[in-house]
């Protein structure tokens, strides 16, 4: 559907004094403080995450040397995304438009709109930090659900046990 003139009644007349409401401030690539950005020419990719081993015990002299076991544990899939958005104009909203380009001003709006879509994506993940369902790895679990499961057995939880104000002390006593 093409915007018409009937969508843009008031930039038809005389007297407008000013068009707002698409020239909000930018938020461009705040995403880029969380995540570390790669490029594919994949549908998607994966990472597996290795189990490692367990902590290395002390061997006293003589004695033989433990052996532990590795194992591939989880596994992320990353599925990549179109995103797409266009907008068309009819000859006579263009002609008849009064104060400017009408192309060039949904332009820059669809810009906008593009880059307000990749920031909300990106923020997803913490948006829905709490929410069951929405994962955020391959253990199938929120971010930041209290039973993450180990391979070794037992869950981990990636809050600290008692709640607290979000701070670095806070966060660091979660490691």
């Amino acid at each position: 559907m093409a915007i018409s003139r009937a969508q843009l009644a008031k930039e038809l007349e005389p007297g407008l004094n000013a068009l707002f409401g698409m020239e909000y401030g930018r938020y461009e690539n705040q995403h880029s403080e969380i995540y570390t950005t790669e490029s594919s020419d994949r549908a998607f990719e994966e990472e597996v995450m290795l189990s490692g081993f367990g902590a290395a015990p002390t061997k006293s002299e003589g004695s033989a040397i433990n052996f532990d076991d590795a194992n591939e544990a989880y596994t992320a899939r990353y599925n990549h995304e179109t995103i797409a958005l266009a907008f068309s104009l009819t000859e006579e909203a263009i002609e008849d438009n009064l104060y400017d380009r009408l192309g060039s001003r949904y332009t820059r709006a669809l810009a906008r709109s593009m880059a307000h879509t990749k920031q909300v994506k990106a923020a997803a993940v913490l948006n829905n930090a709490f929410t069951g369902g929405a994962t955020a790895g391959g253990d199938g679990k929120a971010l930041c659900a209290t039973d993450h499961p180990l391979t070794s057995g037992g869950t981990f939880a990636y809050k600290p046990t008692t709640d607290a104000s979000s701070s670095e002390v806070s966060l660091m006593s979660v490691v």
